[in-house]
């Protein structure tokens, strides 16, 4: 069987199978802690799925609820999509912002609903006031998504990207805070840096970095895309003026989703277009969405709130620590991610043997083992990455580890 693509009648199954699955969340809501099972994913039969920080399965409850509003939009599409009526789809959508405010802190008029983290980083980078000679600082392991638009504008506005420097499986943030107050000049105008750093997993120090921006006149701006749904993020505590994620990893949401928290003491320092006419969803500056993604979005959220992030990331944790001590058991495997402890997060990497292609183990794991995990990006470490999520277990965790060993046999690090 071919899991890497679905079947036709795969595809038919779950989309039949739907109106079944729509009933199971009724039951978690009613068990504190519980956790989704595989019966309420659309997930090939048997694949096990430890790629969550790539993207997540989005439970079959939350895709009923968008195929339902776009049925809906459709029954009357103009005051579907434009009247403020109460059971208007546009209004449904506009209240997805309420629910993001208060996953991560802050008030719904600090919320501006996006595409992803890509298209929400873009968003804030392209709506800070930056002439020529203007600096920005990030570190050398942003994800490009989240340098891409900086770099767009060093070419465009000749601003000028720096970088701060952080060694693959260096988790010295002591250091890391030394070397962004130093990284800081007269014409630095913003930071931006992941909450998480995709490569390795580190959890970053945020709050003290947006306390430097601030004692230095300089906007923090921060990357959660590995951050939200996976741990516990209070932007106001964090004291960053923007932050941008995604609702398809961490939040198994709907995949095109995600959201920008604006800080409202930013004032007019980040003033993005699409709130020039109002900041509801759906003004006319930022014209007619994606509603039903939107509010599948909101699903999704309802459904980790349900659950608690705090149970979530104890469990993830938990996972991660499997993972750890399974990876520094494995001679031909070379640990980049932080121990168990405050600087950990779910995801776990390490770097492979120069002899041994982490494309090709990416591969075999997958087809061979039906295991999902990450090949680190090559301009980083010639690696793997793992992610397990709350729909995974010890068990699967266990049955992943034993597929690495066999691949790995006989490889020294």
């Amino acid at each position: 069987m071919d899991i890497v693509h679905p079947t036709r009648r795969r595809l038919l199954q779950l989309l039949a199978g739907f109106p079944a699955a729509a009933a199971a969340p009724a039951v978690i809501a009613k068990r504190a802690g519980a956790f989704p099972t595989s019966q309420e994913l659309g997930l090939e039969p048997g694949l096990i799925h430890l790629n969550t920080a790539s993207a997540g399965p989005t439970p079959n409850r939350v895709l009923q609820r968008v195929v339902t509003a776009w049925h809906q939009i459709e029954t009357d599409p103009v005051r579907m999509s434009y009247a403020p009526d109460s059971d208007s789809a546009v209004t449904a959508a506009d209240q997805v912002r309420s629910k993001a405010a208060a996953l991560v802190g802050c008030t719904s008029d600090e919320i501006l609903l996006t595409h992803g983290t890509t298209d929400g980083i873009t968003t804030i980078v392209f709506s800070i006031r930056l002439r020529e000679g203007d600096r920005v600082l990030l570190t050398d392991q942003e994800h490009e998504g989240g340098e891409a638009a900086w770099l767009h504008r060093q070419r465009l506005d000749g601003i000028v990207v720096d970088r701060v420097t952080i060694p693959i499986g260096d988790c010295d943030t002591a250091a890391v805070l030394r070397r962004f107050e130093a990284g800081i000049g007269p014409r630095t105008r913003a930071i931006c840096v992941s909450h998480v750093l995709s490569p390795t997993g580190l959890r970053m120090p945020i709050a003290e970095i947006a306390a430097i921006a601030r004692r230095r006149g300089v906007l923090c701006v921060v990357d959660g895309a590995q951050a939200v749904g996976q741990i516990g993020v209070d932007v106001k505590a964090l004291g960053c003026d923007a932050y941008a994620t995604s609702g398809h990893k961490w939040l198994m949401g709907p995949k095109g989703t995600g959201f920008v928290y604006i800080s409202k003491d930013a004032g007019d320092a980040i003033a993005p277009p699409a709130w020039l006419m109002g900041k509801h969803y759906g003004s006319n500056s930022q014209g007619l969405s994606p509603m039903m993604l939107a509010i599948g979005l909101g699903e999704a959220i309802d459904r980790m709130m349900i659950i608690g992030m705090s149970h979530v990331e104890q469990h993830n944790l938990t996972l991660a620590g499997h993972i750890y001590s399974a990876f520094a058991r494995i001679p031909a495997l070379r640990i980049v991610s932080p121990p168990p402890g405050r600087l950990a997060t779910a995801l776990v990497a390490a770097r492979l043997p120069d002899v041994i292609d982490s494309r090709f183990v990416r591969q075999r794991m997958h087809d061979q083992h039906g295991v999902s995990i990450k090949m680190a990006e090559k301009r980083w470490f010639n690696g793997i990455r793992f992610s397990p999520h709350i729909f995974n277990d010890e068990e699967q965790v266990q049955k992943a580890l034993v597929a690495l060993r066999s691949e790995l046999n006989g490889f020294q690090a």
